[in-house]
């Protein structure tokens, strides 16, 4: 069966992206939701794409530089407020899926807050592009859910043999790869990021799992 997920909440092009008002959308419409996890300075785990506020409020801080409250009244004062990853599990309610895309590499703290917050979530996927992420995650707890994130610039012999390590138990692939029939060799459940165009989902939509937004 194949799942799909919309990137960043992005359901809509006048959403904005990983708030709380575009993920209700997102499960409203039966989907799962792709996001991405940063740590405060007071280690609160929230679901934000930047390292920094610079592109999104024009402000150059750090997410791990500043403390939760600061962010919240920042982005609540720019109509997009920052939520909590604990926010996002909640109205869940155990039904729709997520994958939660694990930005920088955390310490063992954040990912055992991680592994605390999600512990009851029936549907979930831990997934990084920084490999030590999911080794780490993995010395904690081998029965996790993890996923490994590569570029467009990934050589499928990297790919394939990076899907033989024991910490990786499924892959995330740059759409680039949709076409690609040798990766039918790797015996792993496999994603598709980003989908922006309507043409490409409809073709794989029965077949893949995909990662769109604004469809």
């Amino acid at each position: 069966m194949v799942e799909h997920y919309i990137h960043r909440g992005l359901a809509k092009k006048n959403f904005k992206e990983n708030t709380i008002k575009a993920f209700k959308y997102s499960f409203k419409k039966k989907y799962g939701i792709e996001t991405d996890l940063h740590a405060t300075k007071d280690n609160q785990i929230v679901c934000f794409h930047d390292f920094t506020l610079k592109r999104k409020f024009k402000l150059n801080k750090g997410i791990k530089d500043i403390n939760y409250l600061d962010l919240k009244n920042i982005s609540k004062n720019k109509k997009a407020e920052i939520p909590l990853l604990k926010d996002l599990l909640k109205i869940t309610k155990n039904k729709y899926p997520l994958l939660l895309e694990i930005k920088p590499l955390f310490k063992k703290k954040n990912l055992i807050d991680i592994i605390k917050l999600t512990k009851n979530i029936k549907k979930y996927g831990l997934i990084s592009f920084k490999e030590n992420n999911l080794i780490n995650l993995y010395k904690i707890n081998k029965k996790l859910p993890l996923g490994m994130l590569f570029l467009a610039s990934a050589s499928f012999k990297k790919i394939k043999l990076k899907s033989k390590k024991k910490h990786v138990k499924f892959l995330v692939l740059e759409k680039k790869f949709l076409p690609n029939k040798n990766l039918n060799l790797i015996k792993k459940r496999i994603y598709y990021y980003t989908i922006k165009n309507r043409d490409l989902f409809k073709k794989y939509r029965e077949k893949k799992n995909l990662i769109f937004e604004n469809l």
